[in-house]
């Protein structure tokens, strides 16, 4: 049997890599997210979970719950605690990936298997996919959407970017790169043209 081809979609803080996704899941592709594995990872019973609240403390947990937004506001103010907790979570999640990957490859039914992972780079994690593509939009653009979600803060925006590689790094080292700088239809046209690439070639 064939093996399914692995793409990672990466990208700064807010650039639109999930809307790329979704139009690469509607082509045909199995999507599978990161933050939403972490989502699944950070519940206050599982293996993942007990270790975070150790290292970060009972009062993370709010209504049975692992409260993100104090887990983010901890980490994104203090280097050291964040390496902690990618420490945690990264080899979890990048294990989860694998498992979905081994499964989906097995079904035989999909054209492409792709990872939106926006720490990528960052956990030096590129040189298990076949390819990557970067998702990069306007730095203002950007803020933006990430304040205007969930009501962030300029000082938030400012300190998760300040904990990634700058996205520009991102696009350089990337084997296809998506502009998110004009509408919906011209982001598009562009995941189709490489869709098309990604599942000729």
């Amino acid at each position: 049997m064939l093996s399914l081809k692995k793409i990672a979609v990466t990208g700064g803080l807010a650039s639109g890599k999930s809307t790329v996704c979704q139009m690469l899941k509607e082509l045909g592709a199995y999507v599978v997210s990161a933050d939403l594995i972490v989502h699944e990872l950070l519940s206050p019973d599982s293996t993942v979970g007990k270790q975070v609240i150790q290292q970060f403390g009972s009062d993370l947990v709010t209504d049975g719950r692992i409260n993100r937004k104090k887990l983010a506001d901890i980490v994104f103010s203090n280097p050291d605690q964040l390496r902690a907790l990618e420490k945690i979570l990264h080899p979890a999640v990048f294990e989860e990936i694998k498992k979905k990957y081994r499964e989906v490859n097995d079904q035989n039914q999909y054209a492409l298997f792709v990872a939106e992972i926006p720490l990528l780079y960052e956990a030096h994690a590129e040189q298990d996919y076949d390819a990557v593509l970067t998702v990069s939009a306007p730095l203002e653009q950007c803020e933006k959407r990430f304040i205007e979600k969930d009501n962030h803060t300029e000082k938030e925006f400012k300190l998760r970017m300040g904990s990634q590689i700058n996205p520009q790094e991102k696009v350089k080292k990337a084997h296809y790169v998506i502009e998110n700088n004009s509408t919906i239809s011209e982001l598009k046209n562009q995941v189709i043209k490489i869709y098309s690439l990604l599942t000729s070639t």
